[in-house]
């Protein structure tokens, strides 16, 4: 019976299902959007914004939780808790978006791309008639540069 369980199996075991979440965590939180399947996704979305939650919070109880239990990577935990919380010091929940891409060849399954909301974009170098100009890779910069204004 499948009384009041919450999460899907994915055809895993419970210890393989939490490894690859944690791993899709720090993936998540280093480069701040990652394509995966959609129902990994909507797993994970679950997980991440209860992380960034307890960074928000700090304490060291927390900060114990996010380094042992949950992502095993100190660089990505310090991330967590100096850049990506403070990020979202305001915002009560919602730090994640799922956007549906495409289906995969192979099995046919839903692929998505989960990523922060508010994330930093980075600039990409882009030769216009012989010189290199930085090109802004989507809009939430102009945000930022119209904010700092």
């Amino acid at each position: 019976m499948r009384h009041r369980v919450a999460d899907k199996k994915l055809g895993r075991t419970y210890e393989h299902k939490k490894a690859l979440l944690s791993n899709m965590a720090i993936s998540l939180f280093r480069y701040e959007r990652i394509e995966t399947t959609l129902v990994k996704a909507k797993l994970l979305r679950v997980k991440a914004e209860r992380m960034i939650t307890w960074a928000k919070r700090g304490g060291l109880a927390n900060i114990r939780l996010l380094e042992g239990a949950l992502l095993h990577n100190k660089d990505t935990v310090g991330k967590l808790i100096k850049v990506i919380a403070p990020r979202y010091k305001d915002r009560n929940g919602g730090y994640t978006r799922i956007m549906k891409l495409r289906n995969r060849k192979g099995d046919n399954a839903l692929i998505a791309i989960i990523e922060l909301v508010d994330r930093v974009k980075r600039e990409k170098k882009v030769k216009k008639e012989g010189k290199e100009v930085a090109a802004v890779e989507a809009k939430g910069a102009k945000k930022e540069e119209g904010a700092k204004k």
